[in-house]
């Protein structure tokens, strides 16, 4: 091989190995978690909602023909009532959802909670506080499960570490205002079952939620029970929106999640 077929050969070995060793991109941040976690219009939103609720609060609570719940009747005399959802409703875990492994579980969820403290969504606090002195009673209602644990009689031990989370967040929560799902025979994910539970004894005048599924039922992508109609679609949930319309901002209140839920699965 002569000296100049050498050198180029050389030449282009040094292309070639520059090619292929290209430096490493880093991965690029959840921008959903990022703008829970991070932005002022996430706060703002938040807070939007709940002074939106406050405002309308005396009204809802003077109105006593009035029911946040479409088919509640004669609740005229039952004191008023709010349902709140939990996780990004009245606490929100961008840290917990930037941290954790994929793929999700309620157990990670579960032990994440322990170890650290509950942030409030903004907003929330001030809101229950004037609701409670205004002699509303407080109910939330979550989807996190009650799985029982080996070794244990607790049938719920997850009960436990979600009243904690939510006093730690400055919010009101007992044994009996909290409820999971799975904590009794037919309290499954569809959340209309305890909706309509706590109507027995109270005139529920609010609900807040990051989900559809927290205002209306059998929303979802796969049927849960008891739903037994045709599982959701794009356009029939777009349709439910439509049908409740008057209710968004007047007696049901979204709060913003742009990182899960029954949204997710419309592709």
């Amino acid at each position: 091989m002569t000296i100049r077929n050498t050198a180029l050969l050389l030449c282009l070995t040094s292309v070639i190995t520059a090619c292929s060793t290209q430096p490493e991109v880093a991965d690029e941040p959840d921008m959903a978690i990022v703008w829970v976690r991070d932005a002022a219009e996430y706060r703002a939103i938040s807070r939007q909602a709940y002074r939106a609720a406050t405002l309308a609060l005396p009204g809802m609570i003077a109105d006593t023909d009035w029911s946040a719940l479409p088919d509640q009747k004669d609740a005229q005399e039952l004191p008023p009532a709010v349902i709140f959802d939990i996780d990004e409703t009245a606490l929100t875990n961008p840290y917990f959802q930037q941290s954790f492994e994929p793929p999700f579980t309620d157990k990670k969820l579960n032990d994440w909670s322990m170890q650290h403290d509950a942030t409030p969504v903004p907003g929330v606090t001030d809101f229950v506080a004037l609701a409670s002195q205004s002699g509303v009673e407080i109910f939330f209602a979550t989807n996190r499960p009650c799985v029982a644990n080996d070794g244990t009689d607790n049938p719920c031990p997850q009960k436990a570490v979600v009243i904690q989370d939510l006093i730690e967040a400055g919010l009101p929560a007992t044994e009996s205002n909290v409820s999971l799902s799975g904590e009794r025979e037919n309290w499954g994910k569809e959340k209309k079952i305890r909706r309509d539970w706590i109507a027995e004894k109270y005139r529920v005048i609010m609900l807040f939620g990051d989900d559809l599924s927290d205002f209306i039922p059998c929303v979802r992508r796969r049927n849960v029970a008891p739903c037994n109609v045709e599982p959701a679609t794009k356009i029939s949930r777009a349709a439910l929106l439509e049908q409740y319309d008057a209710y968004w901002g007047a007696g049901w209140y979204v709060l913003p999640n742009p990182m899960h839920g029954s949204w997710t699965s419309f592709k």
